[in-house]
């Protein structure tokens, strides 16, 4: 008969009452001071944004400029939150000094990989004491035009004529070409009108500045101006350079080539032939 020997079972391990309700009073008694730590993160979060509606409120009643309200409500809002999440991190018993060492020692780490953000805020800076541009204006800048919504800490957002967002970098946007295309507050169009080389160009010219002496979006002063810019193949190439309030542009140039048109039909100018050539194949 073989004798079969069994392994021997590992006896199992008990946790000691004593040890539970050790570990239970440390819970239970840590629970306020969490409680505690919390409201006062909540709070201090709730009381940072009530903070944030004052100061628009205050800069409002103030007629600060727009660009600097934005840039100086983002630079609060952020450094309280981070004095909040200190303050929250040393109630809850972590040490705040090792943690702003560690934080040092980060930050400079993290400043040398992003250096770029470095950038940007300086790039917010020098963008609202040198005032290139503020809340309102329309400009081209990185391959970009818009009318400028908002100046953050490290962001310039424009909204674009076609109803689009754009974030655009402080940093590459202060070291950048900027046009900034509203600040005389009146824009001057290039408008092209191509008429045959048999016209009168005198009468022509009498016509189209007929209609913008009559067109009230058309300012009187500067006055506008009607050019030869181009003689083509088969006609004379016309420049009429309205100028109008930058919110009235738009709407400006339609009505102006509109009567335009009506005023040529009506007085028998002609366009220009459009010549074709047939190849027999």
């Amino acid at each position: 008969m073989t004798n079969t020997h069994m392994p021997e079972l590992a006896k199992p391990e008990f946790v000691s009452v004593d040890h539970l309700k050790s570990v239970t009073d440390s819970i239970i008694s840590y629970l306020p001071t969490l409680a505690y730590s919390l409201a006062v993160l909540f709070v201090g979060f709730w009381l940072a944004k009530r903070l944030d509606k004052g100061l628009a409120k205050y800069f409002n009643k103030r007629n600060y400029d727009v660009s600097l309200e934005g840039f100086i409500r983002s630079l609060v809002s952020v450094g309280l939150k981070i004095i909040i999440v200190l303050t929250f991190a040393g109630m809850i018993g972590l040490p705040t000094t090792s943690l702003l060492a560690v934080f040092g020692a980060a930050g400079l780490a993290v400043g040398l990989a992003l250096q770029g953000s470095l950038a940007n805020f300086a790039g917010g800076v020098l963008i609202l004491i040198f005032k290139p541009f503020k809340v309102g204006d329309v400009i081209s800048t990185q391959g970009e035009t818009g009318e400028v919504q908002e100046i953050q800490i490290f962001n310039t957002i424009l909204l674009t004529p076609e109803n689009k967002t754009v974030i655009l970098a402080n940093g590459s946007v202060s070291n950048g070409t900027i046009v900034n295309v509203t600040r005389h507050g009146n824009l001057r169009a290039s408008l092209r009108i191509a008429i045959d080389f048999s016209e009168d160009l005198d009468h022509v010219r009498s016509i189209i500045m007929g209609v913008l002496q009559n067109e009230p979006l058309v300012l009187k002063t500067p006055e506008p101006s009607v050019i030869v810019v181009e003689y083509a193949e088969s006609a004379i190439v016309l420049s009429v350079r309205p100028y109008a309030n930058v919110a009235d542009f738009g709407p400006m140039q339609t009505a102006v080539y509109e009567k335009i048109r009506k005023e040529f039909i009506a007085h028998e100018v002609k366009s220009p032939e459009i010549k074709r050539t047939y190849v027999q194949p």
